[in-house]
């Protein structure tokens, strides 16, 4: 085989198209580049792209793709595009090459490992690495994201997780609804912000996808007021669990605002919050002997902290009833315990009581978790991976590169060539 016919098979070139020559232009930007230059004999028919009928070509005119490096130096691949002359719709534009998608200026296999790679690196970094502008790339990436999700069935969807993760610094969020599998967990659609109506975009776009809003029976979430109100409209048909994380994060929340409540009497408290944020197995050596220090002075903050383990007790309980009687009991605890001593004006624990009542309020969403077992659990190794590129990436110019790269860490088969057989 001679090295034309070599490079045709690799480009996976089918009639009329054939290689016409290759050549090496080694003053070319970059240090040099290969072309490939493709054409198609005299005479040559193609169909129309309105009606598929085989038409003459009427013109030419000439295209560029950037394809794969060949060796060290950029290659492209050009081709003398028809325009064909048909009998029915006039001339139109022949758009079915195939080795490029229409209107991309990348050869599909130069596609694909820009997809492969843009997984798990920066895509300006993608960019830089490969001598092109990210916006590019970004516009490569988009699109295919877009055909994969217009690919994606929802007929199945009974469970959905909803939880909220950062875009950025200033209390920028973005929403995501994730299907939680046996094997993996799947995002189904990131919605911009974190209000009471990104549960309706997500009900859209379910229903286009061949959902049901109907059908879906248990959605997991935190207790915010915006979340509660849009799955109770949207998702009304679903049983909400109140996401246990969520909750022990409250606790956490109040606990650390007991210790700085007290910490202007008690200096000792000083350098001591992440300490209580831990669980006693996590401590580092030196939180644990801080911790045991503060454990012999009659403190508010070790008693919430008590408070705070002692609540958790309740996940590890087999059934709903057992676990509501023991948070029933920790929230009589909370409020016996936050109830000022004669003389006093407050007890220094009402960061406690207020999210004993919360607790209360909310027993039966929290109490669901025993039906099915939901968490945002599913979630966290997608948003793990997600702010491990925003980081890498140091964070996104919009919502809209932002939510790609949700959607290409989260499980959508993309129609790609291989890049190796």
């Amino acid at each position: 085989m001679d090295f034309i016919k070599l490079f045709e098979a690799a480009l996976g070139l089918a009639s009329p198209w054939r290689i016409e020559k290759v050549s090496f232009d080694p003053k070319a930007e970059g240090g040099g580049a290969v072309e490939i230059r493709v054409t198609f004999p005299r005479g040559s028919r193609f169909a129309c792209p309105e009606c598929g009928a085989m038409c003459p070509a009427h013109d030419t005119h000439e295209q560029r793709w950037r394809h794969l490096n060949f060796f060290q130096y950029r290659a492209y691949t050009v081709a003398d595009i028809p325009r064909v002359d048909c009998e029915r719709d006039g001339v139109r534009t022949y758009s079915g090459v195939s080795w490029a998608r229409e209107g991309s200026g990348f050869t599909l296999l130069f596609e694909a490992l820009v997809m492969l790679v843009a997984r798990d690196m920066p895509v300006a970094a993608l960019a830089r690495m490969m001598g092109e502008h990210d916006t590019r790339l970004w516009r490569v990436i988009q699109a295919y994201v877009q055909e994969a999700r217009e690919e994606v069935e929802m007929q199945e969807v009974r469970e959905v997780v909803a939880d909220e993760t950062s875009r950025a610094k200033g209390h920028e969020y973005v929403t995501l609804f994730v299907e939680p599998g046996e094997e993996q967990s799947r995002v189904l659609f990131v919605a911009d912000g974190r209000r009471s109506d990104t549960f309706q975009a997500f009900r859209e776009d379910l229903e286009q996808h061949g959902g049901s809003a109907e059908q879906v029976k248990d959605v997991c979430m935190d207790m915010s007021e915006a979340f509660q109100k849009g799955a109770a409209e949207h998702l009304p048909w679903a049983a909400v669990t109140f996401d246990r994380f969520h909750v022990v994060k409250l606790v956490g929340e109040a606990v650390d605002e007991v210790r700085r409540l007290e910490r202007a009497q008690q200096p000792e408290l000083k350098n001591s919050r992440y300490a209580f944020l831990k669980n006693p197995a996590n401590l580092s050596a030196e939180q644990f002997g801080h911790l045991t220090r503060l454990s012999k002075l009659n403190l508010k903050t070790m008693k919430a902290y008590q408070m705070r383990l002692n609540i958790q007790e309740a996940w590890t309980r087999r059934s709903a009833r057992t676990a509501g009687r023991l948070l029933r009991e920790w929230c009589g605890w909370v409020r016996r315990a936050a109830r000022p001593a004669k003389g006093q004006k407050t007890s220094g624990l009402e960061p406690m009581l207020r999210v004993a009542t919360t607790i209360k309020a909310k027993l039966r969403g929290i109490l669901n978790y025993f039906r099915r077992r939901l968490t945002s659990g599913v979630i966290e190794g997608i948003n793990s991976m997600v702010q491990a590129a925003r980081a890498r990436a140091r964070g996104y110019r919009s919502v809209e590169t932002f939510t790609t790269m949700i959607y290409l860490a989260g499980r959508l088969t993309f129609n790609l060539p291989p890049l190796t057989h």
